[in-house]
């Protein structure tokens, strides 16, 4: 059963639908705002015209009798000349008339006078000041007018204060930040609609993609065939047709192993079975019996470690956990592990081997060491030369190994390194250099095996092995 993809993941039509519309939300709540704080200082300039006219109105029904300092002034104003400026029931207007010494004239009492001072640049062209303050226990919007007046038999100044309730402002405040909100609201569900819509469009290729690599069948790891999918998909698209190569060269790499080892194994398990039958009937002596059943049971053990070795190095390839060896010290190691083999055939060994650190698996770099050193003293003479060398050469780790063996037959040449093409098969299993192959070659390095010759005959192999040189 397929299995499902943790919940706890964001999809990407939320990721774009948050993306999009939080940004939109938050410049429509920084819009809003700033609409509604407009909106409101219009309509208080709105109103506060309608409070100076209320005061001209007053100041037009003064009269005054002396001048300056000996003025009288007298005002008669019913509260019915403000009527035709009150906006609706919602809200009350009061005034006050006074002297410039704070002296009632007319108006309510209650209405505190004026002690402030007049701005440097009015908005209107009076001497017009506009406050708040409280009356009666309500807010309430003042505004106070410097009012000259003049008679026949008189000149003098009054103040007149009209002062208004803000039921009025406060409910056209309430209607335009409603007002406001409400178109803001549509038009953010109208692009969170939109928004939504093209999402849906433009994540079909995703969801068509799935769905076409969903409906292939199992063992289906072909190339994603999808010359329509956006740009933006390609990357997708082209990471995962190389993993599925991955996949298909690593599925190939387990069928051609199983399929050569029922091949390379029946051959040694019939003969084991031949040679035991033989024995049972007794068609040689015992003695001989066992030489030849341990020989062969040595020959199929040996392949099928090595066999098993070239399964590790394809499995270690997969994995990336690998860390800083010393490609000499690994050397001396394996070295002084065949050193029993050196000494029965009794060779002249030399090992020169420096510290250089190679990125590597180590046991790669063991198997690689041992696969060579036992081709060399395999083949090499007894009593002959053999010669290791390890060290840094020209920004690489040069591993040489030279033999004083037979060399390399020209027509072996070609399939040198192809699995079951040894030499001898009687002697070899033909995987050794296989082995050291895959192993280079999944390090990134390069292998080269050459005859070393001396008057024009061949006196030796020279096996060079160059690999990255990790950078400290």
């Amino acid at each position: 059963m397929r299995r499902p993809f943790p919940t706890s993941a964001s999809s990407l039509r939320a990721r774009l639908l948050l993306g999009i519309l939080v940004p939109v939300a938050l410049v429509i709540a920084v819009n809003s705002v700033s609409l509604y704080r407009q909106s409101l200082a219009a309509a208080t300039i709105a109103y506060d015209r309608t409070l100076l006219a209320s005061a001209k109105t007053i100041g037009e029904q003064l009269d005054v009798t002396g001048y300056d300092e000996a003025a009288v002034l007298r005002a008669v104003v019913p509260y019915s000349a403000l009527e035709a400026f009150e906006a609706d029931s919602q809200s009350r207007m009061y005034y006050r008339v006074s002297t410039l010494n704070g002296e009632m004239i007319s108006g309510f009492d209650e209405v505190p006078f004026w002690r402030g001072t007049l701005p440097i640049r009015p908005p209107y062209a009076a001497l017009v000041d506009f406050y708040d303050a409280e009356f009666r226990g309500q807010q309430v919007r003042i505004a106070v007018l410097l009012q000259p007046v003049a008679s026949a038999v008189g000149r003098g100044m009054a103040v007149v204060q009209v002062a208004e309730t803000l039921e009025i402002r406060e409910t056209l405040a309430r209607k335009l930040l409603l007002d406001t909100l409400w178109r803001q609201a549509v038009l953010l569900a109208v692009i969170a609609g939109v928004t939504a819509l093209v999402v849906q469009r433009a994540t079909q290729p995703v969801r068509a993609l799935g769905e076409a690599i969903e409906a292939r069948a199992a063992d289906d790891l072909s190339p994603i065939e999808a010359p329509d999918a956006p740009r933006e998909l390609r990357p997708l698209v082209e990471a995962t047709t190389r993993v599925m190569g991955r996949l298909q060269a690593l599925l190939d790499h387990q069928k051609r192993f199983v399929r050569d080892s029922a091949h390379q194994l029946r051959t040694p398990l019939a003969v084991l079975k031949a040679q035991v039958q033989s024995a049972r009937r007794g068609d040689v002596p015992a003695d001989q019996a066992l030489g030849e059943i341990d020989a062969t049971v040595a020959r199929a053990t040996t392949l099928a470690n090595q066999m098993l070795s070239l399964a590790k190095v394809e499995q270690l390839r997969q994995q990336p956990e690998s860390s800083t060896q010393d490609l000499g010290e690994v050397v001396r190691q394996v070295a002084l592990d065949v050193s029993p083999l050196i000494a029965d055939k009794a060779l002249d060994f030399e090992l020169d081997a420096h510290a250089v650190p190679v990125h590597a698996h180590r046991w790669m770099l063991q198997e690689l060491t041992r696969n060579l050193l036992h081709n060399a003293i395999k083949h090499s003479p007894r009593g002959g030369m053999l010669s290791v060398r390890v060290r840094a050469d020209d920004g690489e780790a040069l591993l040489g190994i030279a033999d004083a063996g037979p060399g390399i037959p020209d027509e072996l040449r070609g399939r040198l390194f192809a699995p079951f093409s040894a030499g001898d098969m009687a002697s070899g299993s033909g995987l050794g250099l296989a082995i050291c192959q895959e192993i280079v070659h999944a390090l990134g390095g390069t292998i080269a095996l050459d005859n070393r010759l001396a008057d024009g005959r061949v006196v030796g192999l020279d096996a060079t092995v160059r690999l990255p040189l990790e950078q400290g």
